[in-house]
């Protein structure tokens, strides 16, 4: 009897462990995305493939279009404080309006771009909430780098955020003959003294491990 009942109980036992063990594992929560509910800084890495720097100065004769390409950009920000670091670079040598003497003198004249091969944004706050889904709609502020003198500026940018990816798209001034640049127009054409810069920018998004 004695060996019946202990058979019993260990029956009963392994039961009890079976169901208890299955409970808790359809009970656990989903393990959750690598950026819910994070109070780490976040590294966005930007892909120049995805990404474009475009511009537009105007003048009495016509609009000029042209582009610049991405050397390399990373942004890294915390959520909860709005503290931003990191680089976006843009080679100025790239310039590009489809013009070969109009670029020439953009190059040798305006940027001097032998000199000063490179453009840098410096990221230094985010204004605003970031989601880490979905759209959102913030304020970048920074310094921005060009020919040789340093900038504060401040761009709206509209993210998405899916998964580990993600874009940005920004619109804002550069007043370059304020900022010391030379005024490229003359008796017959005259140049607006500010251009129109507009980044459509794409990468990866992950926490960073630091």
């Amino acid at each position: 009897m004695r060996i019946m009942g202990w058979k019993a109980w260990s029956v009963t036992a392994g039961a009890i462990a079976g169901i208890a063990v299955f409970l808790s594992a359809t009970a656990a929560p989903p393990r959750p995305q690598v950026l819910q509910a994070s109070t780490q800084e976040l590294v966005f890495s930007l892909d120049q493939s995805q990404s474009k720097v475009h511009y537009m100065v105007d003048s009495t004769l016509h609009a000029v279009h042209g582009t610049f390409n991405l050397k390399s950009g990373i942004l890294r920000i915390d959520p909860t404080t709005g503290k931003a670091s990191g680089e976006i670079i843009v080679y100025a040598t790239s310039g590009d309006s489809n013009n070969s003497s109009r670029d020439e003198k953009m190059h040798k004249v305006v940027l001097e771009s032998s000199k000063y091969s490179e453009i840098v944004f410096s990221p230094t706050l985010l204004d605003g909430k970031l989601a880490l889904s979905g759209p959102s709609d913030v304020k970048l502020h920074g310094m921005l780098s060009l020919h040789g003198g340093d900038h504060d500026l401040i761009v709206p940018v509209h993210a998405e955020i899916a998964g580990d990816q993600w874009k940005g798209s920004t619109k804002f001034q550069v007043p370059y003959i304020q900022w010391g640049l030379k005024d490229p127009s003359n008796f017959l054409l005259k140049v607006k003294p500010t251009v129109e810069v507009e980044l459509e920018l794409a990468g990866s998004l992950k926490p960073s491990r630091s």
